[in-house]
């Protein structure tokens, strides 16, 4: 990895190491996980089919945990309804 040690860094930028994706956080408004880098309101409203699209099942059981990851560094927010779903819990558990 990146020495950052002295980097002039933005406010609310992070990276995190220890995931199934590597993730940074930027100025506390882009989040990037694995290949994907979209503003922190892109990643609370996706849909489960955006989701899946991103990297199938990988992603869908990883989601909830991005945004927990979100919601500890910038703060808590929004979660898409489907998240609580049975079918989204019986699908993630198979």
């Amino acid at each position: 990895g990146a020495n950052l040690r002295g980097a002039n860094l933005p406010d609310l930028t992070f990276v995190i190491l220890g995931e199934k994706y590597f993730i940074s956080i930027t100025n506390g408004e882009y989040v990037r996980a694995g290949c994907q880098n979209h503003t922190v309101e892109e990643w609370r409203k996706y849909s489960k089919q955006e989701i899946a699209e991103m990297d199938g099942r990988k992603a869908l059981k990883f989601y909830p945990r991005l945004l927990d990851i979100i919601d500890f560094y910038i703060g808590k927010g929004e979660r898409p309804d489907w998240l609580t779903s049975k079918e989204y819990a019986d699908e993630v558990t198979e």
